[in-house]
């Protein structure tokens, strides 16, 4: 199966249709129509939405709107754009009402169980696990940004046994709305973002815990005295909580395993701080300085206390 468009042999003639339109899926939609000045990408972008109040909306990002899961079958390429473990049972029954050929991919923050479920359809339908390295703090459909993928990384997890239509069709997706594909196997893709996104998530959440049971005897004080430092610390502590909470449990064993790694560092900076260590804690913060300072460039705003 060479081709996963099947007749219509190129994305540009393509009908997309994308389930779960929030802030990911609505910016994915809103890229493909031709958002923001851009191009469209795609002959037509279906949206398939819970609720129907949110039809409204939904069209001034959409080709077409609707409730109907159904409407997938009139498809090309369906994205599933829905959290985690939504995706998880959605997979088989959304590939049952696909046309064979199509090429059924998803923007899940987790891949290894994704990609295993895709592993079990139907070989008349392609599969590829997507997750896009980019967000916002605010969610939902009012966010949805025509360029929130540019210049992206757009991670792509083959299914084994897929052919490589798969993978060049979800390539060739990924571009089209101004990210760049990266091809990565499952597991990898979970380690690596456990260690730079959901532990960084569970380690803002910690620290907003932390000073909220201080704050309790300290009064009001913490969060008057509390700047820049705190804040771009924590900033993704106020994420939206349904879809954390479904990365963190999809990808349970790497986040615990790094968890397991914050603790050992967290152990090591208390201990040389209980000692009064200052070349072991100074040999601590210049190993993570200059860790930070390869992957970023230094700003001035770094000293906020």
């Amino acid at each position: 199966m060479a081709d996963p468009l099947g007749e219509v042999g190129r994305l540009a003639e393509a009908t997309i249709a994308v389930v779960g339109l929030g802030l990911m899926g609505g910016s994915l939609a809103a890229a493909l129509r031709g958002g923001a000045g851009s191009a469209r990408q795609c002959r037509q972008v279906i949206g398939i939405v819970r609720q129907t109040d949110t039809l409204p909306l939904a069209r001034k990002y959409v080709d077409q709107a609707t409730t109907d899961l159904g409407a997938v079958a009139a498809a090309d390429i369906v994205v599933l754009a829905t959290p985690a473990r939504t995706i998880l049972r959605l997979l088989p029954q959304v590939a049952a009402l696909m046309r064979p050929g199509a090429l059924l991919t998803d923007l899940g923050s987790s891949k290894a169980a994704i990609v295993d479920v895709m592993s079990t359809l139907p070989d008349p339908i392609l599969a590829v696990g997507g997750h896009p390295m980019c967000g916002k703090e605010a969610g939902g459909l009012a966010a949805a940004d025509a360029r929130l993928y540019d210049g992206a990384p757009f991670v792509l997890c083959p299914v084994p046994g897929q052919p490589a239509a798969a993978v060049e069709q979800a390539t060739a997706l990924a571009q089209a709305v101004g990210a760049r594909p990266q091809v990565l196997a499952a597991a990898l893709h979970d380690q690596a973002v456990a260690a730079i996104s959901h532990l960084p998530y569970a380690m803002a959440v910690a620290t907003v815990l932390a000073a909220t049971a201080q704050a309790e005897t300290g009064g009001d004080l913490r969060w008057q005295l509390a700047a820049g430092g705190f804040r771009d610390t924590t900033r993704v502590a106020g994420g939206e909580i349904a879809m954390w909470t479904d990365i963190l449990l999809t990808n349970q064993a790497a986040v615990l395993m790094q968890l397991a790694h914050a603790r050992a560092a967290l152990d090591a900076l208390t201990a040389a701080l209980a000692q009064a260590d200052e070349v072991g804690l100074a040999a601590l913060l210049r190993a993570a300085q200059s860790r930070r300072r390869a992957m970023f460039q230094p700003t001035t705003g770094g000293t906020d206390r």
